[in-house]
């Protein structure tokens, strides 16, 4: 390059580029905003959410009668996991199955579910669902980043 390159406009475009596909991602999760648990507003799931939902805000996430209670659920949760792919249950694999822009919902849907319960606690429900879903120390990490950086968790 000659010395009296100006690298400016190289920048810029790159940086255009960049938000252009930030755009893009953006986009998808507006999109995933809008129609997040949308499933839950139908049948199969409605009814057996109607049941179950208010109950489930006395019980400490996690626990045996938290997960008799999902037991319940039966048909409706299965159909939900199916449909819903912000949900490790979705992917055959699980969590490794999904995308960051899914792990993005994942991580917004824990954090709204943990304030339902009575004593929820995010970092408690992180801890519980690392182990559930067999999350590695490194995703751990950056899921505890982000929430961190949002204001979700506390140091």
């Amino acid at each position: 390059m000659p010395e009296d390159y100006d690298s400016a406009a190289d920048t810029l475009a790159h940086s255009q580029k960049v938000g252009s596909y930030l755009g893009t991602m953006i986009a998808d999760l507006l999109e995933r905003s809008y129609t997040h648990d949308a499933s839950k507003l139908a049948e199969p799931e409605k009814a057996a959410f109607d049941r179950c939902t208010e109950r489930l805000r006395t019980m400490t996430y996690g626990s045996e009668e938290y997960k008799a209670s999902l037991a319940e659920l039966g048909p409706a949760l299965e159909h939900h996991y199916a449909h819903n792919r912000h949900h490790p249950e979705h992917f055959e694999d699980g969590v490794r199955g999904m995308t960051l822009l899914d792990l993005c919902e994942m991580l917004a849907d824990w954090y709204a579910a943990s304030q339902r319960h009575d004593d929820g606690d995010l970092a408690k429900s992180l801890v519980i669902q690392q182990d559930r879903f067999a999350i590695g120390d490194e995703l751990m990490g950056v899921l505890e980043n982000t929430a961190r950086q949002l204001g979700w968790l506390q140091d």
